[in-house]
C-alpha cells in the first residue's frame, strides 16, 4: 500500500508540475508544438501571412499525454492569403483545454513584404496581429469530498476573463534561408489589484524561428530543411528550443511526401529533452496532411502514449500576385 501511494504521489507531482507550466503557458500564449512544421510557419509569426501566393488553410488537432485523464487538448484553424501585390492577411481561431481550464480565442494578422534585392532573392517582411483570448474555469467537474464537503463559494459561474493584446514580428529571407523574430503579448495584462499576487500581468514572450531549405525540387528530387525554434517567457525567464529536420521528396505536379524529426528541450537542460519524435506527411494536388508524434521523456512517460498532432489542409487559388516576394520555397500545385 505504501509503494502504491508513493507511486500515485509521484505521478501526481509530475502532473501537477507539468500542468502548472502548461496552465501558465496557456494564458501566456497558445501552446506551440510542431504545428508550424506542417508547412505553416504562420503559426509562429504573422510575418508569414501571404507568403506562398495562395490561400493556405490548416486545421490542427493536438492531444497531449494520451491515456492521462484531463491532459491538455487543443484544436486550431489557421488561414492566410495574399492581398494586393506585397501584403498578406491571416486569421486563426483555437480551443485549448487543460484539465478544468479552457482558453478560446483568435488572431487577426497583417503582413507586408519588401524586396531588398531581387537578384539575390532577399526580402524583408513585417507583421502585426491583434489577439483576443477568453480564459475560464469549468466548474462542472468540481466534486465535493469528505475533507471538502462544499465547493468554495467564490468559485461560481465558470469564472472567466477576457483580454486582448498584440503581436509584432519581422522576417528576413535570403533564397532558402529565413530568420523570424516575433514579440507576443506586447501589452501588460490589466488585472485587479487584489489578484496581482496570484495572476501574472507580464505576458510578453519572444519566439525566434530560423531555418534553411536546400536541394533539388525537380521531379523525383529531394529537398532538406533543418530549422530551430526558440521560445522565451519574460514572466519567469523560462525558455525552450526545438531542433528540427525535414526531408521532402517531390513527384509530379509538385506533389511531395515529407518526413522529419523534432527534439524539444529546456535551454538549461539540453541533454534532457521534453519531447522527441517523428513527423510525416504529404501534399497531393490541393490537399495536405501531416502527422507528428512526440514521445514524452519526463516522469509521465510510463503512464501515457505520447502527444499526437494531426494537420489537415488545403492549398487554394494560385498566382494571386506576380511579386517575387510572394514565392515560397515549398511548391504547391496550381489550382486555377
Amino acid at each position: 500500500m505504501i509503494k502504491l501511494n508513493l507511486k500515485h504521489l509521484s505521478i501526481g507531482l509530475a502532473m501537477l508540475s507539468a500542468s502548472f507550466c502548461s496552465v501558465r503557458a496557456q494564458e501566456l500564449n497558445l501552446p506551440v508544438w510542431t504545428q508550424y512544421l506542417a508547412d505553416n510557419a504562420f503559426v509562429v509569426s504573422p510575418t508569414f501571412a501571404g507568403i506562398g501566393d495562395n490561400l493556405k488553410i490548416r486545421a490542427n488537432g493536438l492531444t497531449q499525454w494520451v491515456g492521462i485523464k484531463g491532459a491538455p487538448d487543443n484544436q486550431s484553424l489557421y488561414a492566410d492569403i495574399r492581398i494586393a501585390d506585397r501584403s498578406g492577411l491571416g486569421f486563426s481561431v483555437y480551443n485549448d483545454r487543460n484539465g478544468n481550464t479552457i482558453q478560446t480565442g483568435g488572431k487577426l494578422s497583417f503582413a507586408h513584404h519588401l524586396i531588398l534585392d531581387r537578384t539575390s532573392e532577399q526580402y524583408l517582411s513585417f507583421g502585426l496581429s491583434y489577439n483576443i483570448n477568453n480564459f475560464r474555469i469549468d466548474i462542472n467537474n468540481f466534486n465535493t469530498t469528505v475533507e471538502n464537503p462544499t465547493i468554495d463559494p467564490f468559485v461560481t459561474d465558470d469564472r472567466r476573463t477576457t483580454n486582448s493584446n498584440f503581436d509584432a514580428g519581422v522576417l528576413y529571407r535570403n533564397r532558402g534561408f529565413w530568420l523570424s523574430m516575433n514579440a507576443n503579448n506586447i501589452l501588460r495584462k490589466k488585472i485587479d489589484e487584489d489578484e496581482r499576487i496570484f495572476e501574472p500581468n507580464l505576458l510578453f514572450n519572444l519566439q525566434t524561428y530560423a531555418g534553411y531549405t536546400y536541394g533539388d525540387r525537380r521531379k523525383g528530387g529531394l529537398e532538406y530543411e533543418p530549422s530551430v525554434f526558440f521560445q522565451y517567457f519574460a514572466s519567469d525567464s523560462r525558455s525552450a528550443t526545438d531542433i528540427n529536420f525535414k526531408v521532402r521528396k517531390y513527384g509530379r505536379d509538385d506533389n511531395y511526401f515529407w518526413g522529419g524529426i523534432s527534439y524539444r528541450f529546456l535551454n538549461d537542460q539540453v541533454l534532457k529533452p521534453l519531447n522527441v519524435g517523428p513527423m510525416v506527411g504529404f501534399s497531393q494536388s490541393i490537399f495536405y496532411f501531416g502527422y507528428a508524434y512526440q514521445i514524452t521523456t519526463n516522469d509521465l512517460a510510463g503512464y501515457n502514449s505520447g502527444t499526437h498532432v494531426v494537420t489537415i489542409g488545403l492549398n487554394l487559388i494560385r498566382d494571386i500576385s506576380n511579386c517575387p516576394c510572394t514565392r515560397s520555397r515549398v511548391s504547391y500545385r496550381r489550382t486555377n
